[in-house]
């Protein structure tokens, strides 16, 4: 069984809680992996990797698991003003801080979104780049799916609650609602009461002055000619059942940057890295050996 180590490191003006994983005999592939987590409630990084990161540091490779800003046990401040952007800057202060100056970066909804933008501002920092049903990919061109109306709703009206999580869960994020363990639901309720997370929702529909341009700068439909010149080598995953952000988005992808493989897993909802957990990890572990440093 691979080691995992977890530990809490300062990322610029955050403290950030990050689990690693290694094999027993240590990594061998020369490029880390890092893993960024979705943005709903109680997420954190090690519940949203829980069947992808054993598999992953088996084959070889360093794995980073950090909470993202505003979740987990990490610092909660997040730039509202521009959240993709300031994720961006944390992963890349992330890897200052572990030394590592490139690595693969595998993203889940809005961890998707913020390894594009690392890879849009600074493509040099990413080796290869891997999305599971990213964030604003034509997010500003038509309403809200339901899926992630509910997921910014959550903190609204009555509040959170272990049903109103449950609920999501298991009717928007995935296809068979089965596959989620009342373990996995307690565990996010838990964490998305936190008192400081009910005071500060880390994610949330842009408001007040200048919330336009919030918008826009979420949406990367709205920056094609950057996301048409970013030449990083890209995966991009999709459940053609995905009630929170479009699968229309992963062609949009292809089509625009100009080294995309685009797959689709039927009978799959917002989580493919969870529901299809075995053939997630060998599609990603194939493709990165495809010519991977």
């Amino acid at each position: 069984m691979p080691r995992r180590v977890e530990s809490t490191i300062r990322v610029g003006a955050r403290d950030i809680f990050l689990t690693e994983a290694v094999s027993e005999g240590g990594a061998t592939r020369p490029a880390a992996m890092v893993l960024l987590h979705g943005g709903g409630p109680g997420a954190t990084g090690a519940s949203n990797y829980v069947r992808n990161i054993d598999v992953l540091a088996a084959a070889g490779y360093r794995v980073l698991v950090p909470d993202m800003p505003g979740y987990g046990r990490s610092s909660k401040e997040l730039d509202q003003s521009d959240p993709f952007g300031d994720l961006a800057i944390f992963v890349r202060g992330l890897l200052d801080a572990l030394d590592v100056e490139r690595a693969h970066l595998v993203g889940n909804s809005y961890g998707g979104a913020a390894a594009l933008r690392l890879a849009l501002d600074r493509p040099d920092r990413v080796e290869k780049l891997v999305l599971m049903g990213p964030g604003g990919i034509g997010s500003t061109r038509r309403p809200p799916t339901k899926g992630l109306s509910a997921l910014l709703g959550y903190y609204g009206g009555d509040g959170p609650s272990r049903a109103k999580l449950d609920s999501f869960i298991r009717g928007q994020l995935v296809f068979d609602a089965s596959s989620v363990p009342d373990e996995l639901i307690d565990l996010r309720y838990r964490a998305s009461v936190d008192p400081e997370v009910v005071a500060n929702p880390p994610l949330r529909r842009p408001s007040g002055r200048g919330a336009l341009r919030t918008l826009w700068r979420m949406d990367f439909t709205r920056d094609r000619a950057r996301v048409a010149r970013c030449e990083v080598p890209t995966l991009v995953v999709w459940g053609t059942h995905d009630k929170v952000n479009r699968p229309a988005g992963g062609p949009w992808l292809a089509r625009t940057m100009p080294d995309c493989d685009l797959h689709l897993f039927a009978r799959t909802g917002h989580w493919a890295q969870y529901e299809q957990a075995h053939r997630f990890n060998r599609l990603l572990l194939d493709w990165l050996d495809g010519g991977a440093a």
